[in-house]
């Protein structure tokens, strides 16, 4: 039987509760701009960044704990887990404009492609996961064109 394999890299860190979720941003941020331009110019890294601040947000917020933050890009999707050490599972809830809070999952279902939450021995994992736009889309979203200026010809990787 033949075995499909996935190359992918990936970054790991902890962000203390101390260093917060701008810590986490600058760091995703720095390695989403290692990935090139496909991904240092899609509208999906403020995406990636908002939905990475909301996971570390809650965290430290709802877990108390540690945030243990994985991005694993396998040149298709961009992974985001965020491990904490407290074992309840996230509960979307609708917003509300009685109270602060409680947009953080709301906002991760929104931005994501897709997302899960895992428990693990030790806490729980949430993951969100973020689709690239293909070479047949440009990097907002549309159809590409030849004659697009921000993407140059067709199959130019600039």
């Amino acid at each position: 039987m033949e075995h499909a394999s996935v190359r992918a890299v990936g970054w790991a860190r902890s962000i203390p509760i101390s260093a917060g979720p701008k810590a986490a941003r600058d760091w995703a941020r720095g390695h989403l701009e290692s990935l090139g331009r496909p991904m240092a110019t899609s509208h999906t890294v403020d995406d990636v960044l908002l939905a990475v601040s909301e996971l570390v947000t809650n965290a430290h917020v709802h877990a108390h704990s540690t945030a243990r933050l994985v991005m694993t890009w396998d040149g298709r999707c961009l992974h985001v887990t965020v491990h904490d050490d407290d074992a309840a599972l996230p509960t979307p809830r609708d917003p509300s404009g009685d109270r602060l809070g409680g947009r953080g999952m709301f906002l991760v279902d929104a931005l994501a492609d897709e997302w899960e939450a895992r428990p693990c021995p030790y806490g729980k994992s949430v993951t969100a996961c973020f689709r690239m736009p293909t070479t047949a889309e440009d990097t907002r979203g549309q159809p590409a064109r030849p004659d697009d200026p921000e993407r140059g010809p067709q199959g130019d990787d600039g």
